[in-house]
Parts: structure tokens; sequence; C-alpha cells
């Protein structure tokens, strides 16, 4: 006899001297803890699953809109045509005199550092945009801090002849 034959020997034996109706009652609990553990284990975390999917898929649907505009502008800005180191200047003072007495820039070889007192967060976002697309420059620092009157601080951009 196998070992574990002789391990459910006492089992069945209290199993054959159940009754009928016993033996019913616990074949009924052993089929309701059965469809228990198996929706559980399989049919649960799927049907979550098949809850949660819709709003998965529009998450990254959304995220890989996100990375496809910043690849093409990416591409964009590699296929941009270079500009001298004057041009970003005058591009940034031009961009800067339109924050008028909110910002001053001081321009010190490839950097230029941008002091903002208490300049709206569209005006500054104006001004990256800008600094951005018409002077090629990337902001490489930032020091900020938002106050009811706007955004004051310092930010320097980095010049470059490079796209």
């Amino acid at each position: 006899m196998p070992p574990w034959r002789a391990q459910l020997a006492p089992l069945l034996q209290r199993w054959q001297g159940l009754q009928a109706r016993e033996r019913s009652a616990v074949g009924v609990a052993a089929a309701v803890l059965a469809l228990y553990v198996g929706w559980a284990v399989a049919l649960q975390p799927a049907l979550a699953t098949l809850r949660e999917a819709p709003g998965r898929l529009d998450a990254l649907e959304a995220d890989l809109q996100r990375m496809q505009r910043l690849a093409a502008e990416a591409r964009e800005l590699r296929s941009a045509t270079p500009v001298s180191a004057a041009q970003a200047s005058l591009a940034l003072k031009s961009a800067t005199d339109r924050l008028g007495s909110r910002g001053q820039l001081v321009i010190q070889g490839d950097r230029a550092t941008l002091t903002l007192n208490g300049a709206d967060a569209d005006a500054l976002r104006t001004w990256l945009q800008e600094a951005r697309s018409a002077a090629r420059a990337r902001p490489v620092e930032m020091r900020l801090t938002q106050s009811p009157g706007g955004y004051s601080g310092t930010l320097v951009v980095a010049l470059s002849e490079q796209p």
C-alpha cells in the first residue's frame, strides 16, 4: 500500500462511517468550497482585469500620444537650423522685453540668466517656449518660488549653436 493511502485510511474509514445524509452535506460543502476557490483564484482576478482594462488602455494611449508628440518635437528641434549666439541673444532679449519689469536678463558666454520678480505662469511659459524655439536655448537650472504675485527667482538657460 502506498504511503499516502495509509495516511488517508482514517479519513476513508470516517467517510464510510457517515450516513448518506452526512455524506451529501459534506459533498455540498466541498462543492461550495471548490466553487469559492475557483472564483477567488480564476474568475475574480480575470474580471477585475477586464474592469480595469479600459482605464489602463486610455492611460497608456494618452502616454503614447504624449511620447509621440515629444518625439516629433525632438525631431523638429534636431532638424531646425542652428542659430548664432548673436541671434540667440536677440531672441532672448526680445522675449524678456515682453516680460516688462517682471524679468531681467543677463547673458554671460553660453549661458543666460533670467531673474523674475512676480511673473505669471503664462508669461513664463511663453518666455520658455520662445527661448527654446527662437534661441535654441535649453533650461539648465531653475530656482523659482511661487507666490500670489507670481513666480520669482532665477532661470538659467544654455545657449548653443546646435539644433
